[in-house]
């Protein structure tokens, strides 16, 4: 093989032999953490294990069905010649039997948007170069801001870990929480707790998506010859930069909409009490 040492290529094998052996052991303590975040971008989440819960969620809701197709039938004869009450009455049959498809497929649907988001992040992946990721030796540069900043790496690496591991966790639990968001949200008082719920999955499953396109301008970046004397700043800028995205998407906006949500149920609230005050 040509890349096999031999008396003819003696003299420049051996320092290539030495010099990826040197790498491969600064990369050795990062390599597992690379490993385990790349698996935690671009694997389908497994919602599997909660399949049993989710069909205990199915039946729950299930058995309000009839209740709220009573309801619309009853608005729909009590509402006479009135065109308005009558339209109101189909639309909101109309939603209750959009509601039950949307529900008793929720699995399925939640299934293939993960599939979906795992094929996308994997795709952008798999254009950024692995070599990005790694710590090199090709000048004396970046040897030194490596050998000074290489400890903040591994820091930042093990928060993208954490971070993605609770993104993980809260995708797959979110199974459970689909059906009971889309119930909400065809409930006119609930509606706000509804699209809270939504938006939040939507949000935990398609942040990878968006960490994957800021991994790939960061291994673009370093080709460009300002940026490539300082790879493991760049590194670093990236990864903070994804993990403050996560923090921020996943809590923040969460703890934002809960905040809208309480606000707009306080002031339905006053509302009803000014009514009968």
């Amino acid at each position: 093989m040509s890349d096999e040492c031999g008396l003819l290529n003696l003299a420049t094998c051996i320092p290539e032999k030495l010099y990826d052996y040197f790498l491969n052991i600064i990369n050795a303590p990062i390599q597992p953490l690379l490993t385990f975040t790349k698996s935690l971008l671009t694997e389908p989440v497994n919602i599997s294990l909660f399949g049993s819960i989710w069909a205990i969620i199915i039946y729950i809701l299930s058995m309000f069905y009839g209740l709220l197709l009573m309801y619309s039938g009853f608005n729909f004869m009590i509402s006479g010649y009135d065109a308005i009450k009558r339209e109101k009455a189909k639309e909101w049959f109309k939603n209750i039997f959009i509601m039950m498809i949307l529900i008793q497929m929720s699995y399925f649907i939640y299934s293939v948007v993960i599939d979906l988001n795992s094929l996308m992040t994997s795709g952008i992946i798999n254009m950024t170069d692995d070599g990005f990721f790694l710590l090199t030796a090709d000048n004396i540069i970046n040897l030194g801001l490596q050998f000074f900043l290489g400890i903040f790496y591994v820091l930042t690496l093990i928060f993208s870990v954490i971070f993605l591991c609770l993104r993980y966790i809260l995708v797959a639990i979110g199974v459970v929480f689909i059906p009971i968001g889309v119930f909400f949200y065809f409930i006119p008082p609930l509606k706000s707790y509804g699209k809270l719920i939504l938006n939040f999955l939507g949000i935990c499953v398609f942040v990878t998506f968006f960490d994957s396109l800021i991994f790939l301008a960061g291994s673009k970046l370093v080709e460009i010859p300002i940026f490539a004397n300082f790879k493991i700043v760049v590194m670093i800028s990236v990864f903070s930069i994804a993990n403050f995205l996560m923090f921020y998407l996943m809590f923040f906006s969460a703890l934002k909409s809960a905040f809208k949500t309480g606000e707009s149920v306080a002031g339905t609230v006053v509302s009803v009490a000014k009514y009968f005050a």
